[in-house]
């Protein structure tokens, strides 16, 4: 069984670092490397949408940025404990038409003592906004570091 440090149980520090690892894979839009941060037989619940295993959980990611498009992403987390981490999330992403979105959610995760992520819960909510309005203008790919986070634009 292969091992994806930070191990639970997490501090502030080891769950800040593993929120971030998330974020980062999540910008690189590619499903089987994301996946990869998951139990075999992970479950999720992503709005109205359940899923198991991760088969599942890379259909649901390519069909997500197939229709998500200039997916950009950043975590925050909200609190943990032992093996469990939340976190609160926006991301910005146009449709094939150019409306332009802003997504907000919150998210938990329980861990399996290797560090994959074996249940992940998300709660989200769309919203429109003008090209204008965007603040996430980093280049396609992981955040850079000096990019402000959540909590520094206000969001």
């Amino acid at each position: 069984m292969s091992t994806r440090p930070p191990l639970p149980p997490f501090t502030a520090e080891t769950a800040a670092r593993k929120a971030r690892a998330a974020e980062d894979a999540w910008n690189t839009r590619e499903p089987e490397r994301v996946a990869l941060a998951y139990t075999e037989d992970s479950v999720w619940r992503n709005r109205a949408e359940f899923l198991a295993g991760r088969g599942e959980i890379v259909a649901f990611l390519k069909r997500k940025w197939a229709r998500e498009l200039d997916y950009r992403l950043i975590k925050e987390v909200w609190t943990f404990a032992g093996n469990r981490i939340a976190v609160r999330f926006a991301y910005e992403w146009h449709d094939d038409s150019g409306h332009w979105f802003r997504s907000y959610g919150n998210e938990n995760w329980e861990f399996a003592e290797n560090g994959l992520m074996r249940r992940r819960i998300a709660s989200i909510n769309d919203l429109p906004i003008a090209a204008s309005e965007r603040k996430y203008h980093w280049p396609l790919g992981p955040r850079p570091d000096d990019h402000p986070g959540l909590s520094d634009l206000g969001l």
